[in-house]
């Protein structure tokens, strides 16, 4: 049996700048189950949220940029898909991302990874409501 062949792995866009942190991670959520695309910089995050559809966009905040992970973010919640959304940082600053951003530690995987999982299934939730309120919409 190929069961596992035919489930579809949740995607996620990692933009980081650091090589080092970016492998890092991807590294810890590909053996968590999930397909990782990354990018180094928010103009190639751009491209590649144009180009495929993402359950989670995971972006450090402060890249060529200070504020580049904020315009990443706001990029992806600009996708007809709607992603999901969260910054990741190597060390807690809660002055990063304000009140409408989710800040997950780096350092804590199984932390990290039960707070990805939550956010993709948030983010479904949300899908299936949205599918539900439209086909009853056009009944």
């Amino acid at each position: 049996m190929h069961i596992l062949k035919d489930l579809e792995m949740a995607r996620v866009l990692l933009v980081d700048d650091n090589l080092t942190s970016r492998l890092t991670l991807q590294t810890v959520l590909e053996a968590g189950g999930y397909a990782v695309d990354s990018a180094a910089s928010a103009a190639e995050a751009f491209g590649k949220m144009e180009e495929r559809q993402y359950e989670l966009i995971l972006t450090e905040m402060q890249m060529e940029a200070p504020e580049s992970g904020l315009r990443v973010l706001q990029h992806a919640r600009t996708m007809n898909y709607k992603p999901a959304t969260a910054l990741v940082t190597s060390s807690l600053d809660s002055e990063r991302g304000g009140s409408n951003s989710v800040l997950i530690e780096a350092e804590d995987v199984p932390g990290l990874l039960d707070q990805i999982a939550g956010l993709i299934g948030v983010r479904a939730s949300r899908q299936v409501e949205r599918e539900l309120r439209m086909a009853h919409a056009s009944s």
